[in-house]
């Protein structure tokens, strides 16, 4: 019988599911990453983490975790295990969404909702790509790794990407977040290249600094006003070569399915698809 444990401490989860994680970094690399940040990186305000492992006989089966204001996250949870970490969850846990492989995550929806009487709608359709052999496009310009120096203009960036994006709300704190959080990143030693044609940055994208062998590239935003000339593409495979010079094997971004453009581009550098993935929001019940 499987046997569901929540834990408190984040070191203590690592111990016991990083070998689990780590076979394979880039089906994971969500929960790789966020661990890594929050163990090496941590920032004041961080919320306490929701940490699940799953055991049967003694051996970890599955684990779970979600760094608020992240949702739960279930790569680690394949679908004969969604009803035990469901089961131990509900009533437990507010939950704003779920996101994982899309074979996992329907199933723990149906699972919570029904548990829950919640409602839930999918926010966003995914899929996972690894690098294999990079092809740069040929696209006038250079790249530059970004400094401190460029936080103002890559806040103001970072927040128009989640705007669009993700459909979140603008507010009048939005760029502080996105600075507050690039200069995290920056700190991390991650990389974020700006795209330059002549002294005018035209696009940006971030890549975290590798971890077990796997770096994630993302966002890449590109302002409208300097889109359709490839220019995204260009500073992904600049951020690409980056993780790569920094010790990166494995080389990651995820896509919003409901972009061919962004697919069939990411395609054409070198990108291969691993997996599709899903993003669901829950809603409180009876809203």
């Amino acid at each position: 019988m499987a046997e569901v444990t929540r834990h408190d401490d984040l070191a203590e989860f690592w111990e016991r599911t990083e070998d689990f994680f780590n076979a394979d970094p880039v089906f994971h690399t969500i929960p790789i990453a966020a661990v890594d940040r929050r163990l090496n990186h941590p920032d004041p305000d961080d919320e306490p983490p929701l940490l699940v492992t799953v055991t049967e006989d003694g051996v970890l089966v599955a684990a779970a975790l979600r760094t608020p204001p992240w949702p739960l996250t279930l790569s680690g949870v394949a679908p004969q295990w969604v009803d035990a970490v469901a089961d131990a969850l509900a009533g437990e846990v507010e939950l704003p969404g779920v996101n994982g492989p899309r074979e996992s995550v329907e199933p723990f929806v149906v699972a919570w909702v029904a548990r829950t009487g919640c409602g839930a709608h999918e926010h966003m359709a995914l899929r996972l790509y690894e690098l294999g052999d990079l092809v740069p496009p040929d696209v006038p310009g250079t790249a530059r790794l970004a400094t401190p120096d460029d936080l103002d203009l890559l806040a103001h960036w970072r927040t128009e990407f989640a705007v669009e994006a993700t459909a979140q709300a603008r507010d009048e704190g939005s760029e502080d977040r996105s600075e507050r959080i690039l200069r995290i990143s920056l700190a991390a030693g991650n990389g974020h290249l700006i795209w330059y044609v002549g002294d005018t940055p035209v696009s940006w994208a971030a890549a975290n600094a590798p971890v077990s062998g796997m770096s994630r590239i993302g966002p890449v935003y590109t302002p409208p006003e300097h889109r359709r000339n490839g220019y995204g593409a260009a500073a992904t495979a600049a951020c690409a070569t980056w993780a790569r010079e920094n010790g990166a094997e494995h080389v990651v971004l995820y896509t919003d399915l409901a972009n061919p453009t962004s697919n069939s581009i990411y395609q054409r550098i070198g990108f291969r698809p691993v997996v599709d993935s899903a993003e669901f929001v829950f809603t409180p019940a009876g809203s």
